[in-house]
């Protein structure tokens, strides 16, 4: 039975970690959010050329990136990492998988957050640079016709196109960069804020991510 919760009417979704992808319906392309740092550097090492295994290395430099890409392959969605880096380059990907689908591609939007813990149950906390990663890719979906939207999915782009001018201060200020600042990694957080510095899309295969092709 459908849940009022789940988005099923509308194409593009968006959801928070784990728990987000057992809410919303199955979705035909799941775009998972965590610009600091998993998505973000993923995506930097397949721009070099290199490939990335969803292994306990990629689990230790994210508490929750790693863990929400894994349970989303769990399905038979296609995964691909997005973040503020990529956003136009996930969108044309998602727009070549609907083409190759040659039929309506629902795509869930999924914004990592921050965990807690690693415990089991830990809580999850809304990050603002997940969201405005979240809704970067909702809109560089809307600019190629894939704007049929969910409020939640709406409310994401909209947040992203209201502030854009202050990336790189939201993502400097927000917790989430106060910690990697105090951890002398004000770089890393400053090219996370660059909107699509790279070209590539990193897509989960077979426990590896990979360019998109």
């Amino acid at each position: 039975m459908a849940s009022p919760f789940d988005q099923s009417r509308y194409q593009v979704r968006m959801e928070w970690g784990t728990s987000g992808l057992e809410r919303v319906a199955a979705s035909d392309v799941v775009v998972v959010v965590d610009v600091l740092r998993f998505s973000s550097t993923v995506a930097r090492h397949i721009e070099a050329g290199e490939t990335v295994a969803l292994d306990a290395a990629a689990h230790a430099l994210s508490l929750n990136g790693a863990a929400v890409a894994a349970r989303a392959a769990e399905s038979d969605a296609v995964v691909f990492l997005g973040a503020l880096v990529n956003t136009t380059a996930v969108a044309a990907a998602v727009m070549a998988e609907q083409q190759r689908r040659a039929a309506r591609t629902s795509i869930l939007v999924i914004a990592a957050g921050e965990l807690s813990s690693r415990e089991p149950g830990a809580a999850l906390r809304v990050a603002v640079e997940d969201l405005l990663g979240a809704g970067a890719i909702v809109d560089a979906l809307g600019a190629l016709g894939i704007d049929h939207t969910s409020p939640e999915a709406a409310a994401a782009g909209e947040a992203f196109r209201g502030l854009r001018p202050a990336l790189r201060h939201l993502l400097t200020a927000g917790g989430s960069g106060q910690e990697l600042i105090d951890r002398g990694l004000r770089d890393d957080v400053l090219a996370a804020a660059q909107v699509d510095a790279v070209s590539s899309v990193p897509v989960l295969r077979e426990g590896t991510f990979a360019a998109y092709d």
